[in-house]
């Protein structure tokens, strides 16, 4: 039913759309998700990375299209044992506000970010800074207590990002940074809107001066958005099965590419019955990976079977090790003292991937012998009851950061999944200066992961986004939850 109302407003909006948001210094960008604040420091959700992110706020170092580390706020940097880090900041660069960055910003970022009430999702790589040193106001030298030849990799995450001591505290309704644009207004439930800032080192180079991101949460009001010209940049087609139709309208260029968010069902190894490995196992043995991301994603979609994706260089290919088998998770339900079978409850959130696959997967489990009951709620509900409280039992959810299997490195977060020797797997692979030796332990890693059953993962996530015809610089791969809207303009 909802697949012929999508269809049927595409097909109305072919006929009548004609009108486009933008002009040729503005573009109208719509997302799936309205943030719960907008300071990504404190925040896990990702829809705060995808409105502040090289937008608002920008990191010591940051990634391209390819995923290559770059330069952003500190201009070089180096190391000789991935223990000692010396970053050397730009001049010049200034905060919104009018007040220079300097390395005491930096002290004062990273400080707050390890610190005892920080909730930052990478407060890990913060903690293990033993010493944050400011010989002079463009220097920041940082002493590791254990070495970590990805830092700089971490510091292009929005968790990364670089605040003012003097605006930190209003940065999650009114954030200020060093990015190319300043923020101008959030209205609740609708949009956040942005203004190109004049004091920005590169403003010459930025042609969009002004973006507006709307919240379109239902995937039928984002087909008509599109095609009515409210929004000239849909960043992730929700009706993955309009995609042929938006192909066909030259109005409109498709962009089709890849993303690091492995998208898997997520299961409380603290909570009964998935205390125990048999259930969890079961569960990998339940889910049809192909029927999912046929039936969810349209095709789109690769299955993977652990916690990285086809496109990560440490990627390795485990689906074998749990293929579809229903008669093997039926006998390991039996096995974990379920011969007839138990009620779950699996809590989705409102991402169109999540309810479309959580519906299959209540499917799939339900022909094993796990009934399961689905409960729909918002993503701050989400975010409060599975995320934070970890009051759950299965979930459905996609991580969409290149190096998020290090969270599972942390016992306290929300799949709840403890095991020492994964720790020290993930924490050699982190010290060793030698990418070969790196790429072994992050397979080792992967390997514990899907012999722990520690979730079942599904599919990597694909970019399906729409794009208005003329408007460049738009990604078509995504490696972290950012849009590039200042390499962005109007042919």
């Amino acid at each position: 039913m909802l697949r012929r109302c999508v269809l049927g407003l595409v097909a109305l909006a072919f006929l009548g759309g004609s009108g486009w948001a933008a002009g040729k210094d503005s573009v109208a960008i719509g997302l799936r998700l309205e943030p719960p604040t907008l300071d990504p420091t404190t925040q896990p959700a990702a829809a705060v990375s995808e409105i502040t992110w090289q937008t608002i706020f920008e990191g010591l170092t940051r990634v391209d299209e390819k995923d290559h580390i770059l330069p952003s706020l500190a201009e070089s940097w180096s190391t000789e044992d991935a223990k000692t880090y010396t970053f050397k900041l730009r001049p010049g660069v200034t905060f919104h506000d009018g007040a220079p960055l300097t390395s005491a910003a930096v002290k004062f970022t990273f400080e707050r970010d390890a610190g005892a009430g920080s909730t930052n999702k990478r407060k890990s790589v913060f903690a293990n800074m033993a010493a944050i040193e400011v010989p002079d106001p463009l220097t920041v030298r940082i002493v590791l207590k254990e070495a970590n030849g990805l830092l700089p990799y971490f510091l292009a995450e929005a968790p990364a990002a670089i605040l003012s001591e003097k605006t930190a505290a209003g940065d999650p309704l009114k954030p200020v940074g060093t990015g190319p644009y300043r923020f101008v207004d959030w209205v609740r439930g609708d949009s956040v809107t942005l203004e190109k800032y004049p004091g920005y080192r590169d403003a010459a180079k930025v042609a969009i001066a002004h973006a507006t991101i709307r919240f379109i949460a239902d995937e039928s009001a984002q087909v008509a958005a599109l095609l009515a010209g409210d929004i000239d940049y849909l960043t992730q087609l929700g009706a993955l099965e309009t995609v042929d139709r938006f192909k066909g309208d030259p109005r409109f260029q498709v962009l089709i590419g890849s993303t690091e968010g492995e998208t898997f069902v997520g299961m409380n190894n603290k909570r009964a019955p998935f205390t125990d490995l048999r259930m969890r196992q079961a569960v990998n043995y339940a889910i049809d990976r192909k029927a999912i991301i046929d039936g969810a994603m349209a095709g789109f979609g690769h299955p993977i079977a652990s916690h990285a994706t086809t496109v990560n260089p440490y990627y390795l290919d485990l689906t074998a090790k749990y293929p579809h088998d229903p008669a093997k998770a039926k006998a390991l339900l039996a096995e974990a003292g379920f011969p007839n079978g138990l009620d779950v409850v699996m809590k989705l959130p409102p991402q169109t991937y999540a309810r479309r696959s959580g519906e299959i997967v209540a499917q799939q489990l339900g022909d094993v012998g796990m009934r399961t009951t689905i409960e729909p709620i918002e993503w701050a509900q989400w975010l409060d009851i599975v995320f934070k409280q970890k009051n759950y039992q299965l979930t459905v959810i996609m991580m969409p950061e290149p190096l998020d299997i290090f969270m599972y490195a942390d016992p306290n977060y929300f799949f709840q999944y403890d095991n020492a020797d994964f720790r020290a797997i993930l924490q050699r692979a982190q010290a060793t200066p030698d990418d070969s030796e790196r790429k072994r332990l992050f397979q080792e890693a992967q390997k514990k992961l899907a012999e722990d059953a520690a979730s079942a993962w599904m599919f990597d996530f694909p970019h399906v986004g729409i794009a208005r015809a003329g408007l460049n610089g738009v990604w078509k791969d995504q490696p972290m939850p950012m849009y590039d809207i200042a390499a962005m303009s109007w042919e």
